[in-house]
């Protein structure tokens, strides 16, 4: 098959390697330069920017810090942080956090060079002219951000989630150190690695799949599915955490270059509707859209299955895809995902709603098997009635 890879983040990873920014940042900017730091109140709490900000200082550079990030992030957050940016006039953008701080800041060094706002990217009426240097240090192990070329952006008004992508938000440089994870809590390391765990299946199966994302993927499967349950029962099992983020780091390189599918157009549809955690949308859908998709595609489906040691070589097709299925749904289950009926926000009577913004997501056409509309409505019912 013809297919084409691009990737122009440098990536750097080690125990530890957070503590040479400064280093990396010299062969960028100069002393004096003014760089935004965008993060995450529960990063701030924790202390761990601390030393990246006196590091930052030390060298002479001005730091304007930018903490106003939420879950989903919001259009209206990344506005103020786009006014900043140029009030500051700065030279680059440094996110410290999960996958919301670096969505945050890739859509800041978008809007505070080419302006706008984010609709009008995710929409197609505004060209992505110029963005700033962007440098994620991840501190959790699940979107893979770091390296990709998307931001996904929760429309206030409209509670809609918008995904802009093109190469000049993929980041300048990645810095994945596996301390930075560790003082991530249980239930938040179980969601954003199951939702690593989606990006590399659906990398490596959608329609947009080339040979490196399902490279990408598969290896990333085999490090995610037995490592993520040693990260959540011990924070401080630092083979785990290295693991997981070189995991997510694959995923990311699976999914990045080519698409997501089903179970993110669900995720995203709930998460913008009731705004569920999306690692939490993605591991409550991630059973039902396998089972759907193995009905069409079960030769797939049992490759899966063995890659991530759920079924053997010996088993058949037909009992590989039946491992498969009742693997994931009892690995989420002893990761502690809540099911889609405890959901406290979540009603039946939106199912239709949530089927139809699942449909209008632009990532439906890359989803293995053709789904429907009406698909999506069975999803949901399915999903819901599951004990």
């Amino acid at each position: 098959m013809d297919f084409s890879y691009r990737m122009q983040t440098q990536i750097e990873f080690g125990d530890g390697r957070a503590a040479k920014l400064v280093d990396d940042l010299s062969l960028l900017f100069k002393p004096g330069e003014s760089l935004m730091v965008v993060t995450d109140p529960g990063v701030l709490q924790t202390g761990m920017l601390e030393p990246l900000l006196q590091m930052l200082h030390k060298a002479r550079y001005q730091v304007a810090l930018f903490s106003d990030v939420k879950p989903n992030p919001r259009d209206e957050d990344c506005l103020r942080g786009a006014a900043l940016m140029r009030e500051q006039n700065v030279s680059a953008v440094v996110a410290v956090g999960g996958g919301s701080a670096m969505d945050t800041a890739k859509t800041i060094a978008l809007l505070g060079r080419s302006g706008g706002v984010p609709r009008e990217y995710a929409d197609g009426e505004r060209l992505y002219e110029e963005v700033a240097p962007i440098i994620c240090l991840p501190t959790t192990a699940g979107t893979g951000s770091e390296v990709t070329r998307s931001a996904v952006i929760t429309e206030h008004a409209t509670h809609r989630k918008m995904t802009l992508k093109h190469e000049r938000l993929r980041p300048t440089l990645a810095i994945l150190d596996p301390l930075l994870t560790r003082s991530v809590p249980p239930s938040v390391t179980a969601a954003t690695g199951v939702d690593a765990l989606v990006h590399a299946i659906e990398g490596a199966t959608c329609r947009l799949s080339t040979p490196l994302s399902r490279a990408f993927g598969e290896q990333a499967m085999q490090l995610i599915v037995p490592s993520l349950r040693r990260a959540v029962a011990c924070g401080e099992d630092l083979d785990a955490r290295r693991a997981m983020l070189e995991g997510s780091l694959l995923a990311g390189l699976s999914f990045g270059s080519t698409d997501v599918a089903a179970v993110h157009c669900l995720a995203e549809a709930l998460g913008g509707l009731y705004d569920t955690p999306h690692g939490v949308a993605n591991a409550v859908f991630l059973p039902s859209v396998l089972r759907f998709n193995a009905e069409a595609y079960p030769v797939l489906h049992a490759r899966l299955a063995r890659v991530m040691n759920f079924a053997s070589t010996a088993d058949s097709d037909q009992l590989a895809v039946a491992k498969l299925l009742d693997g994931i749904r009892a690995w989420t289950a002893e990761l502690g995902i809540p099911k889609l009926r405890d959901l406290a926000s979540v009603r039946v009577e939106d199912f239709e709603h949530l089927a139809d913004l699942a449909f209008q997501n632009g990532s439906t056409k890359s989803n293995v098997r053709p789904v429907t509309r009406e698909d999506y409505q069975t999803l949901l019912d399915e999903t819901y009635q599951w004990t």
